[in-house]
């Protein structure tokens, strides 16, 4: 090839790169607002991790980048369960989690993440979205400068590892169990001890014996974490987290600096990332599960009839007694209970009642 050619080749590649790149380079150089998002997942985590990168970039592409979100996954910028606190100090622009973390700062939180034995995703969404819901949450954290919104939802979460089997609530008690919010509260009752901690923990401690036994999300998430090397009954179903709400954080400082049309962008970028993720889960738990079971011999059980029955007697003494702790509670909780019982009665011949006839016994 003569020395001409190859200037040609390279004058070439040169122009090529030029278009493909130059727009990206200047997008980034030109953003208006480059904003961090911590959260309480590992980085890139799959359903979670994932789930805040793509609300990042959501807002990031949705805004033609006049937003750059970048992400940071737990303990690269601040601890797993100092995400609430980075956000409302302004720390970080947004975050990525689950109410029931921070209930020790806003028990009313709890109500929005997960409740035993109530709302399912779809019903989550209609009580948050239409039901009044998403502004009592609002009033929740507005003391503490943040917006919240819905990132995500896993659905029905299965019900946890164990090293043994749970034929009674007696094999409960005793039971060191990592379980966040009202669930742990639950299993605090039943003579359990709850124990909160951050995912990345979770396989250690259960491996080395600090905890007995763990929920974590469900067989997708689950198997990501390798937790069927250190427990094999797998319990079913979630009846602390029948359908958990993950939440995105925003700074309200922040988002009140944003124009109008940006911050339309931000907050229905939450609406697209909360229904992507519960697609994802959906998509993907069966085909794990089926992997746990096959593949990695885990015991796949469901709760006696028995247990769930007497958990079902506590939870609703133990969400009634937390609901009456401080105001915003109440409010949050004759809310809730108001949504969920005509949901119950709307499902019982729309759900129930399809599910029913599609998979009878």
């Amino acid at each position: 090839m003569q020395l001409k050619d190859v200037i040609k080749k390279l004058a070439l590649i040169t122009t090529v790169a030029s278009v493909l790149f130059t727009p990206l380079i200047v997008q980034a150089a030109s953003a208006e607002y480059k904003w961090k998002m911590v959260t309480t997942w590992p980085k890139n985590f799959p359903g979670l991790g994932t789930g805040a990168n793509d609300l990042a970039n959501l807002i990031n592409e949705m805004s033609n980048g006049r937003i750059q979100v970048k992400v940071y996954g737990a303990k690269e910028l601040v601890g797993a369960l100092e995400v609430f606190d980075a956000v409302s100090r302004g720390t970080a622009e947004m975050g990525h989690g689950a109410a029931y973390y921070w209930k020790g700062k806003v028990p009313a939180g709890q109500f929005f993440a997960a409740v035993p034995f109530g709302l399912t995703a779809q019903e989550m969404n209609g009580w948050i979205y239409s039901g009044g819901g998403l502004a009592l949450w609002q009033e929740a954290y507005a003391p503490f400068g943040i917006i919240p919104m819905p990132g995500g939802n896993t659905g029905v979460q299965m019900g946890g590892w164990f090293n043994k089997e749970i034929k009674t609530l007696d094999d409960l008690k005793g039971l060191k169990m990592r379980i966040p919010g009202l669930g742990g509260e639950v299993l605090k009752r039943a003579g359990g001890t709850p124990v909160l901690l951050p995912g990345g923990e979770i396989f250690p401690a259960l491996q080395s014996g600090a905890i007995d036994a763990t929920e974590w999300v469900g067989p997708y998430n689950d198997m990501a974490f390798g937790l069927y090397k250190a427990a094999k009954y797998y319990y079913y179903p979630g009846w602390h987290e029948p359908g958990t709400t993950l939440e995105a954080l925003i700074n309200k400082k922040a988002f009140d600096k944003l124009p109008k049309d940006l911050q339309a962008i931000v907050l229905n970028a939450t609406k697209v990332a909360n229904s992507n993720m519960l697609a994802e889960y959906t998509a993907r738990n069966n085909a794990a599960l089926q992997s746990l079971v096959t593949d990695h011999k885990v015991k796949l059980l469901p709760y006696p009839a028995e247990v769930l029955s007497q958990l079902k007697t506590l939870s609703d003494e133990v969400v009634a007694e937390e609901a009456q702790k401080d105001e915003m509670s109440k409010k949050v909780y004759a809310s809730y209970i108001a949504f969920r019982d005509q949901a119950v009665d709307w499902h019982a011949v729309s759900e129930q009642a399809y599910l029913n006839a599609r998979n009878p016994e």
